[in-house]
């Protein structure tokens, strides 16, 4: 699959969400980007908004396997990788697969479990596989979690540790709609009998193996790996920021970057597809110093500082336009 088609089959798979979802078009290419960069998202909003809608659609386009967890305080991790349980007939003990055996992992609520069942998430984010009873087992490839969490209720929740949030290729929040698409989705819940719209399949899991390969072969110049670098240290000497983003998060940057470009049929990264994602791949990975807590600095002004103080690349001629 050549870049090319790797964004018209993005688009296709965006339309076909677009149909169920009523949302920002910046918001699903976030999501795709975590997709196509073989990353995982992380979406803070208020209840009632369609995250779980939008996972639930993100897997029916790609057709790929859905599981939903509810993460509440008495989960437990054998509740999110599965357990061992005694079959009577062969009087021996067999494993039974948890929630977390599927191709997309809805992580509802993820805020709410304790630390040791949000660490459970941990090795399967990073390593693609869970261990239980001393025993590895790998997860379905491609896998891929949309954890959610609810930004205004504290009470009962345990904030992901800082570790944790870094594993999250982005971070993006899918917002209110407008009037108008307010109206549209009472419309179109209204043309219905069910209450969740049907999403159709567009991709096979064979074809999203092949588009989450693509980005590969996208071309970064050796000016664009310096911008990358330059943006990730300039959060490391801003006074307002305890924690810069670390090298693991200057990685992201540029995987994310070259996800972008694959979205919009470009075989190179351009320096604004690496500003375009800057905001929700490196915000979340900043630690803001006390004072710039009690202040309400926002980690997006920020990012916007780093981006205005960092020199920008100048884009060679050949690279004018997609090929």
């Amino acid at each position: 699959m050549d870049v090319s088609q790797a964004s018209t089959e993005c688009t296709t798979v965006l339309e076909a969400i677009g149909d169920a979802v009523i949302c920002e078009q910046e918001f699903l290419e976030e999501i795709l980007v975590g997709v196509v960069g073989r990353g995982h998202v992380l979406l803070e909003d208020v209840p009632g908004t369609g995250k779980t809608l939008t996972a639930r659609s993100v897997a029916s386009a790609l057709g790929l396997s859905f599981s939903r967890i509810q993460f509440t305080p008495d989960l437990l991790p054998a509740d999110v990788t599965g357990t061992h349980v005694f079959n009577e007939r062969e009087r021996s003990f067999e494993f039974n697969d948890g929630p977390i055996f599927a191709n997309i992992v809805l992580a509802d609520e993820i805020n709410r479990a304790p630390p040791k069942t949000q660490a459970a998430l941990l090795e399967a984010m990073e390593e693609g596989q869970v261990t239980t009873d001393g025993e590895t087992r790998q997860l379905p490839d491609p896998f891929f979690v949309i954890a959610t969490q609810n930004p205004v209720e504290q009470e009962g929740t345990f904030p992901l540790p800082e570790a944790q949030v870094d594993r999250f290729l982005v971070k993006t929040s899918m917002g209110y709609p407008d009037e108008d698409g307010e109206v549209e989705l009472l419309r179109r819940r209204a043309g219905r009998e069910t209450t969740s719209p049907s999403i159709e399949t567009v991709l096979s899991p064979e074809q999203v193996d092949r588009l989450r390969r693509v980005p590969e072969s996208v071309r970064v110049d050796e000016d664009l790996l310096e911008y990358v670098a330059a943006l990730a240290r300039e959060t490391r000497v801003d006074g307002r920021v305890e924690v810069g983003v670390s090298p693991r998060g200057t990685q992201r940057l540029f995987e994310a970057a070259r996800a972008y470009a694959t979205l919009v049929g470009r075989e190179y990264v351009t320096p604004d597809d690496i500003k375009r994602v800057a905001h929700p791949v490196l915000a979340h990975r900043l630690v803001l110093t006390p004072d710039a807590t009690v202040n309400d600095v926002a980690k997006a002004s920020v990012i916007d500082g780093v981006l205005e103080s960092v020199p920008v690349p100048t884009v060679q001629a050949e690279n004018a336009t997609p090929r």
